[in-house]
């Protein structure tokens, strides 16, 4: 049991009238009697105050988080007593999230303090929540996680008020639980909701038409005055008799494999993720996406050497297996390997494919060795490079110089830009399409190159 404000303020008046006693020793008696009676008013509120068993509180949250994005959790209390209350909830989340209450139309940020496990205080401006006789709250905040993996949560605890203001009671309760940390899955949600209202372009996806005649064989029918003439099957209107053409359809079904680099270069950090963890959830949403419109998707991670590979397959279910390989999928300390990781794709795709290769650039015999390899792919496939460029790069580039280091800074940054466009620059001239994005535009460019490139039938 501890003591309010109030409580303190009340035994602190009782003081004033101890000391007022040097000068009228009455007063001594008084102050004795009004601190008995306060005593009384403290056993007495903790008396009817709410007990430990009144209360019920459990944790409400996805079993598997999102990395990078903001994870509601929701702390449910549900109170027993037969008068009203005023509770404050903390939770115990990993120490390694960041976590912050939105109440009130105000944030807060939380932070440990002298080392302690991280909790999350959740009340309203005043700091208690008041529930109703035999009523509940849902208290929210929410998490950021700041890597894919496994973490856990705390126990549950809770404080509320006595009925006359002068305790605060407190208790613990077990909700010890694990918890997985995926990546971006809340990405996904909102794409599958903004495509059933058809409200894509919210989410910043372009709509893309079909154009073009398909490449499918699909029957045989009369001929029609607008038809092409390079249509007509001489063959079956000679059977027939009568002017037939061969009718068409766009081929669907497509080979679509992300290649993703988990080499030594995506491990730098942007905004608090890793490269690599961006380049995770773009495969995702690109599988997600390929998936939705019929096309088959594989998957390839690689540093000196193939890490995993998931043949191409179409299906929701090729979506899940992706999720399950990408879930533990870290960078490595080690140079990227983009010669046998292509050999390798070399012997497992026979059909022509699009191959999504999510890399950074280098320098020296790294970047002479991408650019050779990726336009080898290009006799057989489709390569598409994506890259993930560093905003604080480009703000280095354009600061306006004040001093000799930062003259320095603009004048090196200005360089690895120069290099990295020269870089992609040779790329497109040998046939490799690029993709240069922002991390946090990762995503939806990549689905929108892939949009495109279906639209025009180039894969």
């Amino acid at each position: 049991m501890l003591l309010t404000r109030r409580a303190f303020a009340l035994f602190a008046l009782a003081a004033i009238v101890l000391a007022g006693g040097l000068i009228t020793p009455a007063l001594i008696v008084i102050a004795g009697v009004y601190v008995a009676l306060l005593i009384i008013a403290l056993l007495a509120d903790r008396r009817l105050s709410a007990q430990p068993t009144d209360f019920a509180l459990r944790r409400i949250n996805d079993q598997r988080l999102s990395l990078g994005a903001n994870n509601r959790v929701v702390v449910q209390a549900d109170y027993r007593g037969a008068r009203p209350v005023r509770i404050l909830a903390r939770d115990e989340f990993p120490p390694q999230f960041s976590a912050s209450t939105e109440l009130l139309g105000l944030a807060q940020l939380i932070a440990p303090s002298n080392g302690a496990p991280k909790r999350s205080l959740l009340g309203d401006g005043a700091g208690f929540v008041p529930i109703g006789p035999r009523g509940s709250a849902r208290l929210r905040y929410t998490v950021r996680p700041p890597r894919r993996g496994d973490y856990h949560f705390g126990d549950l605890n809770l404080r509320w008020l006595g009925v006359l203001g002068l305790v605060l009671r407190q208790a613990s309760f077990a909700a010890t639980a694990s918890v997985a940390v995926y990546p971006n899955l809340l990405d996904i949600r909102k794409y599958d909701l903004l495509a059933r209202r058809g409200m894509l372009q919210e989410m910043g996806l372009r709509r893309s038409r079909r154009i073009g005649a398909g490449s499918d064989f699909e029957r045989l029918r009369e001929y029609q005055n607008d038809d092409e003439f390079r249509r007509i099957d001489w063959k079956a209107t000679a059977r027939r008799g009568k002017p037939t053409v061969r009718q068409f359809e766009t081929e669907r079904s497509r080979n679509i494999v992300a290649a993703i680099d988990v080499g030594r270069l995506m491990s730098a950090p942007v905004d608090a993720l890793e490269k690599v963890d961006y380049c995770v959830n773009a495969a995702l949403m690109l599988s997600y996406v390929a998936g939705m419109r019929g096309d088959r998707v594989g998957l390839l991670a690689f540093a000196d050497d193939v890490q995993l590979w998931l043949s191409p397959k179409a299906g929701k279910g090729q979506f899940y297996r992706m999720l399950a390989q990408l879930y533990a999928l870290q960078s490595q300390p080690v140079e990227a390997d983009y010669g046998r990781a292509f050999a390798y794709l070399g012997v497992k795709l026979k059909k022509r494919s699009l191959l999504v290769v999510m890399s950074d650039l280098a320098y020296g015999s790294a970047t002479t060795t991408l650019v050779s390899q990726m336009a080898l792919l290009r006799q057989r496939h489709l390569p598409l490079l994506v890259t993930v460029n560093d905003p604080q790069l480009i703000s280095l580039a354009s600061q306006t110089p004040v001093d000799s280091a930062s003259t320095y800074q603009r004048a090196l940054a200005e360089q690895v830009l120069a290099e990295r466009a020269l870089t992609l620059d040779q790329l497109r001239q040998r046939g490799v399409l690029t993709l240069d994005v922002p991390a946090n535009q990762l995503s939806v460019g990549v689905v929108n190159r892939y949009l495109e490139l279906k639209s025009r039938g180039a894969i």
